[in-house]
């Protein structure tokens, strides 16, 4: 948790003043016993009412001082704590948009969504508890502590039994504690990672009929979670009654010894009802403190796992050497480039892969399943980094390239296609805020999407629901190919983007873009040979590799691999269409 110090830094005034303010409310309150007791002793016992009335209302004026105190502490504690929380999100968030692919592969998003939010929580909670209780319980327990011990340091001695049990007490709870803490939060990510899954595939899972498998999913990790938290809780449990044995205990022996005392004339009343109340203050302040350090397990749970997020670095960094302004043409090259999701597996997804897209070309990818395709263009803009080998761009290598510069020059439409919520115009022109609505009207029809777009009710201005929900998969690609169109990249991917279209606008959406993208590198991923036949390059993918690459007129010549392809395609074409007459 020290590690998060420097986000309550720019608070410390708050941190500062929120302390000092309990400190009156503390004393205000160790003051309360000892004015209850004179009033006892010198007003009731004695009959002098002038000085019942002036005590009590010295006690009125202690308690609005206390008040006010606490107040104040309480607000400060809030300010300092509610923005260390809300700066501790923003860097949470913009680290995370640092990671590589690799990294958001190992730490999941159900896990990163529940360290943003519940662990974040946990944190400012434990920040404001800090400020506060803290401060408070310490301090009422050693002032309690002192003043009893000068009411009658006989009795005192009731203390030396008590105090040392609770303090063992403590120990004994968060050393058993932390570890249930901990998988608390580990079980936690689970039912995050599963409701996140089934919220992100609920049409799927509806069109399947799979709602009672991923019920009974759902129940298995918010089981997991909930057994571990009966335990924990079973344990925390334990704490409030056996404390109050203690405190119970305590203050009978009081009476008992202090009632023999009083008696005996050895001790004043007044002062036996204000010892008593100092010994409830002190040991009510050992609870208050065993509670918040019960919370502490969970606070340092929770900051173990922030810090690991925040030490978490990206293999993908920009160079100290990068220079700005180096894509020019947009010219491609894979000089030997092999590459595995796990460094340490032997088993590359691709090995040697070498190849050049000249300015001007469109090169295509065909390939099985699994061959690689999407693997291989995500190298280019460095969503990924190659394990050996080197991808370049205009002679220099993209390593050497700044990231923002890197990526704003790449178009990238992807295989999965993903809108956000907001109007089609917000949605084409995601990737430059600042372009003219023409621009935007001009990119949508490049892509095919002009026409539907101006059907809808509210045309550009149409609200889209999430991810799109409202548009059919063929008006998503378009929209996603009209925002990669619009940033006017140097080199445009397509990685299988034109799935959801009928041949006719796939045909003309090619069209539109070799007007478009003229001088420009396009890279094509597609499943059918007849959106890749008029490509100036095809490459073929087979288990990671390069097994051919020509024209598809070179490739039909001299490449089984590709006539194959072809030929079940087009036995599958002719099937569909006997099919459809």
């Amino acid at each position: 948790m020290w590690k998060l110090r420097s986000f309550v830094k720019p608070y410390m005034l708050w941190c500062l003043l929120a302390p000092l303010l309990m400190v009156v409310e503390v004393i205000m309150d160790l003051l309360q016993p000892a004015l209850m007791a004179s009033i006892v002793d010198e007003g009731l016992m004695k009959n002098d009412l002038p000085h019942i009335v002036t005590t009590g209302l010295l006690m009125l004026g202690v308690a609005l001082i206390g008040l006010i105190g606490g107040v104040g502490c309480t607000v400060f504690s809030s300010l300092a704590s509610q923005n260390f929380g809300n700066d501790l999100r923003i860097k949470l968030f913009e680290h995370i948009q640092t990671f590589s692919n690799r990294n958001l592969d190992r730490l999941r998003t159900g896990s990163l969504i529940t360290r943003l939010t519940n662990d974040v929580v946990q944190l400012q909670t434990f920040v404001q508890m800090i400020l506060r209780t803290f401060v408070r319980s310490p301090l009422l327990l050693i002032g309690s502590l002192v003043m009893a011990v000068r009411i009658s340091p006989s009795l005192a001695l009731i203390l030396l039994v008590a105090v040392p049990l609770l303090f063992i007490l403590l120990y004994a709870l968060i050393k058993l504690s932390f570890p249930l803490f901990s998988r608390m939060q580990e079980k936690l990510d689970s039912v995050s990672n599963v409701l996140q899954e089934n919220l992100t595939g609920i049409r799927v899972i509806k069109a399947f009929v799979r709602a009672r498998h991923e019920a009974d999913r759902f129940d298995e990790a918010n089981a997991e979670y909930t057994r571990t938290g009966i335990k924990a809780i079973r344990l925390m449990a334990m704490n409030m009654p056996l404390m109050m044995l203690i405190l119970n205990g305590s203050i009978v022996a009081v009476l008992w010894f202090g009632g023999i005392q009083s008696w005996n004339s050895g001790l004043p009343v007044g002062d036996l009802i204000a010892f008593i109340n100092y010994v409830t203050q002190l040991l009510m302040s050992m609870m208050m403190l065993s509670n918040m350090l019960t919370f502490v397990s969970r606070a340092k749970v929770s900051a173990d796992r922030v810090n690991e997020v925040l030490a978490t670095r990206s293999e993908i960094a920009d160079s100290p050497e990068a220079q700005p302004d180096t894509i020019r043409a947009g010219k491609v090259e894979f000089r030997n480039v092999s590459f595995a999701y796990n460094p340490a597996d032997e088993n590359k997804v691709l090995e040697d892969i070498t190849f050049t897209a000249e300015p001007g070309e469109t090169v295509a990818i065909l390939g099985a399943t699994g061959a690689g395709k999407s693997t291989l263009v995500s190298l280019i803009p460095r969503l990924y980094e190659v394990s050996s080998g080197s991808v370049v761009i205009d002679g220099t290598d993209i390593r050497s390239i700044s990231l923002d510069e890197l990526r704003a020059r790449i178009g990238f439409v992807m295989q999965q296609t993903l809108l956000f919520s907001g109007t089609i115009r917000d949605n084409i022109r995601y990737g430059r805020p600042d372009a003219a609505d023409v621009e935007v009207e001009q990119a949508a029809a490049a892509a095919e999407a002009h026409g539907f777009i101006t059907s809808l009710p509210q045309g550009y201005d149409t609200e889209l629901g999430q991810r799109g929900v409202n548009l059919s998969g063929g008006q998503k690609q378009r929209l996603s190919i009209a925002r990669a169109l619009l940033t006017h990249p140097s080199i445009l991917i397509m990685d299988d983007s034109t799935s959801a279209l009928d041949a006719v606008t796939e045909a003309r959406i090619r069209g539109r873009l070799k007007e478009e993208m003229r001088g420009s590198t396009c890279i094509l991923i597609a499943q059918r040979v007849s959106s890749i036949m008029d490509a100036d390059r095809i490459l073929i993918l087979e288990n990671g590799r390069i097994a051919a690459q020509g024209t598809h007129e070179e490739l039909m010549a001299g490449s089984a691999i590709y006539r194959d392809i072809r030929s079940s395609q087009l036995k599958e074409e002719e099937g569909n269409y006997v099919q459809s007459t």
